[in-house]
């Protein structure tokens, strides 16, 4: 009467510890997560770009991803999330063997393996959204040396600090549902760092740096998008109903994000730009990974519009007056749809974070006091102390991975520099893709320039980050 299906019984494939419903969708959540930068980055990036940047664009991001995965397994999983060795880091290992890979994992019901390809999609989308900055210069042996090397002491770092039980910062409370710190905060900052370092593109590239196909560019974010429903809904590491809820939050909040963005374009240059939606939709993604399932749906869209709004004021705004913003040649505009909206999604949610979705999400027992409170939790329920504990903690977050990225990324960009430039040579830049690989995207004429007779004049955005002077009546990104 006991006994099980026979397809429920356990046995050496299928061990009495292992959901085989938790492991079928870890697999499928991190393959979706993986879809966002093979093919998603690489035809947005193609897209996105110049077209003589085309080939190298997408380049950046294929060799990211297969570089990344062996430097996982050679020994960044374990220093994410491996034995401690310091309070923000593990101990450098192997993560191939059969004993070790074929056993629980330090959190849910499903193989090492399972876990440590779950981990690698979100490490690879890191440094693939760090080369979105980089665009259109970097020499791409350069980024052949950087990405090993930001990847070991830069996001192991961070990761372990944060979502490994043994850091320092998930011992201390921190709240990153998903990533807003350890994925999009510190790709920001380092995207920006970096391009400090590399220093801007061709003048004319900056002034001038039209998408060569702006539909191939939407079907690279429709894929973004539709991808993160693994990259929010797989962190509780269960089929849950905060994995539910955490799908649900990540869609209304990016549809909240876009449609603000979208009504401060029309509004500000009279115009509705594609190109002004997709930066929409990336901050909306963005500012609700850390929140995802800790936070109620009332407040998943009061984060999109604050993350549709606030990056377009630094972007449209703040980055033209400022001559250190104007200096920094971010190709995609990095640092504001991943470090400031990374950075407003983790405070928003040292706000929102809602106790009893926490206890969902951690996992712990109604009888455990918990510490996980948003502040306006804290403020209804007389726990006060609790809610400033979260923004305080939160807060301490963003210095973290702010300071530690700067300094890090600094220090690898000069490594890299003693052995190869960062940057290419003016005359390979004029060239683009034919010097750098030897290979054109399109056999066409042009580079996406339109007739300069054109009644209907040039798009809001003829680039995701210009800083070139405007003509009369030409609005410009930044």
């Amino acid at each position: 009467m006991n006994s099980l299906p026979p397809n429920l019984n356990p046995d050496d494939a299928s061990p009495n510890w292992m959901n085989k419903g938790d492991n079928a969708w870890q697999l499928t959540a991190a393959t979706l997560v993986g879809l966002q930068t093979v093919p998603g980055l690489i035809i947005l990036y193609g897209g996105a770009v110049k077209k003589k940047w085309a080939v190298n664009s997408a380049f950046m991001a294929f060799y990211a991803f297969a570089s990344v995965l062996i430097c996982w397994v050679g020994w960044g999983y374990r220093m994410s999330f491996g034995d401690k060795l310091v309070p923000f880091w593990g101990t450098a290992n192997f993560a191939l063997d059969e004993v070790y890979l074929l056993k629980q994992a330090f959190a849910g019901k499903f193989p090492t393996a399972t876990m440590v390809y779950f981990q690698f999609v979100f490490a690879a989308i890191t440094l693939v959204l760090i080369a979105g900055a980089l665009l259109g210069r970097m020499n791409f042996y350069a980024w052949m040396l950087f990405v090993p090397l930001w990847l070991t002491f830069s996001y192991t770092f961070v990761a372990f600090s944060i979502w490994c039980p043994d850091g320092f910062l998930a011992k201390a409370g921190i709240i990153d549902y998903s990533g807003g710190y350890v994925i999009h905060l510190s790709s920001g900052v380092a995207g920006f760092t970096a391009a400090y370092w590399v220093g801007p593109r061709l003048t004319k590239d900056r002034e001038r740096f039209p998408p060569n196909n702006i539909l191939l560019m939407m079907a690279g974010a429709g894929l973004l998008w539709m991808g993160w429903t693994g990259f929010n809904g797989g962190d509780p590491y269960v089929v849950s109903v905060d994995a539910s809820l955490a799908v649900l939050n990540t869609h209304v909040c990016t549809a909240a994000s876009l449609l603000t963005w979208l009504i401060l374009d029309v509004a500000v240059f009279g115009k509705a730009s594609i190109i002004g939606a997709v930066q929409g939709m990336i901050t909306g993604l963005v500012c609700i990974t850390p929140a995802a399932g800790v936070v109620q749906g009332w407040a998943a869209i009061i984060m999109g519009i604050f993350s549709g709004s606030i990056p377009w004021f630094t972007m449209m705004v703040v980055h033209k007056k400022s001559e250190l913003l104007q200096k920094v040649d971010d190709t995609m505009a990095v640092l504001h749809t991943h470090a400031i909206a990374g950075s407003l999604g983790g405070i928003m949610t040292g706000l929102f974070a809602s106790p009893k979705l926490n206890r969902l999400f951690y996992g712990y027992s109604t009888d455990v006091d918990s510490n996980y409170v948003g502040l306006f939790y804290g403020l209804h329920m007389g726990e006060v102390r609790k809610g400033f504990r979260q923004m305080g903690i939160q807060l301490l977050g963003i210095v973290y991975v702010l300071v530690f990225n700067v300094i890090i990324t600094s220090i690898i960009c000069l490594v890299v520099q003693l052995i190869v430039p960062l940057r290419m040579s003016d005359e390979d830049m004029e060239i683009g893709d034919e010097a750098a690989h030897g290979e054109e995207a399109y056999a066409i004429w042009g580079q996406g320039e339109k007739l300069e007779n054109s009644r209907y004049g040039s798009s809001v955005y003829n680039d995701v980050e210009l800083a070139a002077p405007k003509r009369s009546g030409q609005v410009e990104m930044t």
